[in-house]
């Protein structure tokens, strides 16, 4: 019962952590009329976010090694209450994108700590642990945007204070929860983070393989959904809503999707994910009005995130006690990186007079050869399992 207690009190800490890293893209067009900023500049705010969640995820796994996990995941909830404050009292584009980079910094430890640990709380059902716990994390998702329209009835900065003062709340309760529960001892085997990290690293280059190039597409897609659904003709409330319905889909796929991994082999699985998304982002650059779009859109979610719990899965349920942080915690630095630049890149790229069906059509074929490839080599017995 106590772990099941620490395990709510994670799940309510990670809602507020991922609402704190997506709050950004419903502000883009705020930032763009307030500062005085084009799109490259506003994509860059939301890249950093990305950027910081992936840079402290390296040194995190070498603080494991030498801390438990949960005195990191708490630290964690510190780091996100000040930022929140600094990002708060922001006027000017720099002190606004430090802001926001440490917002990253603080889920990027959270994540790196909260998920070998609830692997280890829940061994033999790791896919449904990491499942119900991004399902908690994508309702936080979910509830970016119309966090951000009733917040903007009075100011953006309000937001961010509002996550600051939830942000102590809830660390405080995760310290108390964690006290009083009689903690797993698997990660005292994970003491050295470089030999642990490459004696898994044809497993780490597997899962990037597989799910780098496909989070790279999806953070540019997902930070400029609404302005891609406004140059389709929709206004502004019909594109935030369809991006409130991308999330939305999200949460029973997390779910869902933690079950499946546990029931199927895990590289098939990612596989079958990683196309299907490829097949679902070509035929949205393809249609136009609004109940096609949101189909879609519900397409879409669904499918781009059932990607995150099934490649938890595949690395924390593969890998040993013995190097299960470090290994994890180098998969994680890269793969969030590889995300991170996706934001920026899509801005650059529009700005430069391409438009968003043709570089995201190019994109999704794109994938669909690379999974054609990637199926080949798990075929003939070359992909790791």
């Amino acid at each position: 019962m106590s772990r099941t207690r620490l395990f709510a009190s994670l799940c309510g800490l990670v809602f507020l952590l991922n609402l704190a890293r997506i709050i950004f893209a419903p502000l883009l067009d705020v930032f763009i009329g307030e500062f005085g900023i084009g799109e490259a500049t506003a994509g860059l705010i939301v890249t950093l976010v990305w950027v910081g969640t992936a840079s402290p995820r390296l040194p995190t796994g070498w603080l494991l090694t030498r801390v438990p996990r949960h005195h990191v995941v708490i630290g964690s909830g510190s780091v996100l209450a000040i930022s929140a404050v600094l990002a708060a009292n922001a006027r000017t584009v720099r002190h606004l994108l430090i802001g926001a980079f440490l917002m990253g910094i603080a889920s990027g430890v959270y994540f790196v700590a909260a998920n070998p640990l609830l692997s280890e709380l829940f061994p033999s059902r790791v896919g449904r642990a990491m499942g119900i716990h991004g399902a908690a994390s994508q309702i936080g998702a979910v509830a970016a945007a119309p966090f951000i329209a009733l917040t903007l009835l009075v100011d953006w900065r309000l937001a961010l204070w509002t996550i600051a003062v939830g942000a102590v709340l809830l660390t405080v309760a995760a310290w108390v929860t964690a006290r009083r529960t009689e903690l797993p001892s698997a990660g005292e085997a994970d003491r050295e983070f470089v030999a642990g990290a490459l004696s898994e690293w044809k497993l780490i280059v597997t899962a990037l393989a597989i799910v780098g190039a496909t989070s790279f597409v999806w953070q540019g897609l997902f930070n400029f959904y609404e302005l891609y659904m406004q140059s389709k003709g929709l206004s502004s409330g019909a594109a935030g809503t369809l991006l409130t319905i991308v999330f939305a889909a999200g949460v029973p796929a997390f779910f869902f999707s933690g079950d499946l991994a546990d029931r199927f082999p895990h590289v098939p699985y990612l596989l079958g994910i990683v196309g299907t998304f490829a097949a679902t982002l070509l035929l949205l650059t393809a249609v136009e009005g609004f109940l096609a779009l949101a189909v879609l859109s519900a397409a879409v979610g669904i499918v781009i995130h059932a990607l995150f719990p099934a490649t938890d899965a595949y690395l924390l349920d593969t890998l040993p006690d013995s190097t299960r942080s470090s290994a994890y915690a180098v998969f994680s630095s890269a793969w969030m990186l590889a995300q991170a630049l996706g934001s920026s890149a899509l801005g650059l790229v529009i700005e430069r007079g391409y438009t968003y069906d043709g570089v995201f059509a190019g994109a999704a074929i794109f994938l669909g050869v690379a999974v054609v490839g990637l199926v080949a080599l798990e075929r003939t017995g070359r992909l790791p399992s």
